[in-house]
């Protein structure tokens, strides 16, 4: 336990004002970095404390963070979400607030995971960004230049910026794509498609023609019209 207070205690000191927060859980630290100080703490954790390596990079979208969409007493987290009446609780906070309390933090954040070969260590470094409709951080590209495809993946599925990125374009999606499917709102169905025009022998977009549809899953619970242990059909024998 000393070593691991030792150690952040080390990354405090070394972050100084660009640290907002840090967080332990399950043997994990988790430093917040105020969005104007990414490039530069990405530098510090690089180059004073020994994080030569930038694992991964992604982009989180918090909106409605902790509602589901419907609320059953039988059914878990680890399957069907779904039940028979839509859930009216309130949203969780990131620090597992009560049900009734709401999220008002800001929507996307940025996350980067970091390993330290010399010390064997990792962090999660992360940054909450303006609710802006194109929320924009510092490119970590010259710190660390496998951020490059990560901050692309980052831009085409969230619509995340990077300033200071030598290439900023879509990775994933298509020339001609609409929006950022990883966001929250993104309707599953999208907002085009496409097909191939025989007149125009080409590739073409057009607005997207499918019916939305939600598939509710089939919940089968205990019937209430029969006693216990009593299968349906047995009653209706013994009428």
């Amino acid at each position: 336990m000393a070593e691991q207070d030792n150690w952040t205690d080390a990354l405090r000191a070394e972050l100084g004002d660009a640290l907002e927060s840090l967080h332990e859980a399950n043997g994990e630290i988790t430093v917040d970095i105020a969005p104007g100080s990414w490039r530069e703490a990405g530098e510090k954790l690089r180059d004073a404390l020994g994080f030569e390596i930038l694992i991964d990079l992604c982009g989180v979208d918090y909106l409605e963070y902790g509602q589901d969409e419907w609320g059953t007493d039988s059914a878990t987290n680890t399957g069907f979400s779904r039940g028979v009446e839509a859930a009216t609780s309130g949203r969780f906070t990131f620090d597992d607030a009560p049900e009734d309390s709401n999220w008002d933090g800001p929507r996307f954040t940025v996350v980067a995971h970091l390993l330290s070969l010399e010390h064997n260590r990792r962090v999660r470094m992360r940054a909450w960004l303006s609710d802006e409709e194109f929320p924009e951080v510092e490119s970590l590209v010259d710190v660390w230049a496998s951020a490059n495809w990560f901050e692309r993946e980052a831009f085409d599925l969230f619509g995340i910026l990077f300033s200071g990125h030598p290439d900023l374009r879509r990775i994933l999606t298509d020339y001609g794509f609409v929006g950022h499917p990883f966001r929250k709102d993104f309707p599953l169905i999208g907002h085009v498609e496409m097909r191939y025009d025989a007149e125009q022998a080409r590739v073409v977009y057009q607005p997207v023609t499918i019916e939305p549809r939600v598939l509710v899953p089939k919940v089968i619970r205990a019937d209430h019209r029969y006693s216990e242990g009593e299968k349906p059909g047995e009653g209706a024998e013994n009428a």
